[in-house]
């Protein structure tokens, strides 16, 4: 049985790392998070110390290393632009780290943690989630067998509807969040370059407070891509029926259906992880550098081979800058 420690225990992603801890037959030792909103240890570790002041947690995990039961791994669920710093922690306190994504947000932050991880000893492992979904992993299989001069025309639309919360959370803070194509398109950049290979091309179309679009070439695919948290973005048909959330992804003009079995996607990702095969810092960094790519851009506007979506006008927000 490893021991764990949670940092970030009252996020929204927290949950389904305690379940993946449960799941895989581990003990929580410890969690952190300033805010204490985390009842929900109840339901999977209720005896777990937790901590509102990093500095006492700190401590706590000092303790336990210096009598010798130390943590094995720490999970890093806190806001982007702290994975860094947190991951560090874990490391220099001897434990392996499982890190959600973005795991950093510049690649030059991703190379300082290689070279942590060879001064240390130990490994940092991303949740890249979509290459463990079942049908991800076939259209891969898929692609891997096509003629090698093969390039598919792939499109990507991805609308999650966000309320005014957002904008004032770290979320919102492109310098903490690494803006929407980081923070809510990462594991979709991952998923691409893993299916299609290295990005040749990235063009940004639309950059704004609350959506992005592009077009990206790949080795093996054309990608025309658009993300939003604006639910006026949403198709007619999912506002009729009243959706927040729409997933769409077509190959070939044929849609993927992959709106299933997200469910047990983090468990799966700990179960590999602690069988060795988890995905580390360098299969990590291409997504980032893509991400970091699109945040740089000047938008060129609607020129060239666009997503449709990306004409949709912005109604803008109170709290835009």
């Amino acid at each position: 049985m490893n021991k764990f420690a949670l940092i970030g225990a009252a996020g929204y992603i927290a949950p389904r790392h305690l379940k993946a801890i449960k799941d895989t037959g581990n003990q929580l030792v410890a969690a952190y998070d300033p805010f204490d909103s985390v009842g929900i240890m109840d339901s999977y570790f209720p005896d777990a110390s937790f901590f509102v002041e990093f500095e006492r947690f700190d401590r706590h995990i000092d303790k336990l290393k210096r009598k010798g039961i130390g943590v094995d791994y720490v999970s890093v669920c806190s806001p982007n632009y702290l994975h860094d710093s947190h991951i560090r922690f874990g490391l220099k306190n001897g434990a392996n780290v499982i890190c959600e994504k973005p795991l950093v947000l510049n690649p030059w932050n991703a190379e300082a943690l290689m070279e942590l991880e060879k001064e240390t000893g130990h490994k940092i492992n991303n949740i890249l989630q979509l290459r463990l979904h079942p049908n991800i992993i076939k259209l891969k299989e898929k692609i891997d067998k096509s003629a090698a001069d093969k390039t598919y025309d792939f499109d990507l639309t991805y609308i999650t509807s966000r309320g005014s919360w957002y904008y004032t959370s770290w979320k919102g803070d492109e310098t903490k969040s690494g803006g929407i194509a980081t923070n809510i398109g990462i594991h979709f950049f991952d998923m691409l370059q893993w299916l299609f290979g290295a990005v040749k091309t990235n063009v940004v179309h639309v950059h704004t407070h609350d959506r992005a679009a592009g077009f990206l070439e790949f080795a093996k695919a054309r990608v025309r891509w658009f993300l939003s948290i604006d639910a006026d973005t949403l198709p007619e048909a999912a506002k009729q029926k009243g959706m927040r959330t729409y997933r769409s992804m077509t190959l070939e003009g044929e849609e993927i259906e992959f709106s299933d079995g997200f469910t047990d996607l983090h468990t799966r990702s700990y179960e590999e992880i602690l069988k060795g095969n988890g995905f580390g810092v360098a299969e990590a960094l291409p997504s980032i550098q893509i991400a970091y790519d699109i945040r740089r851009q000047t938008p060129v506007g609607l020129t060239s081979d666009y997503h449709p979506y990306a004409k949709l006008q912005s109604g803008g927000h109170p709290f835009s800058r």
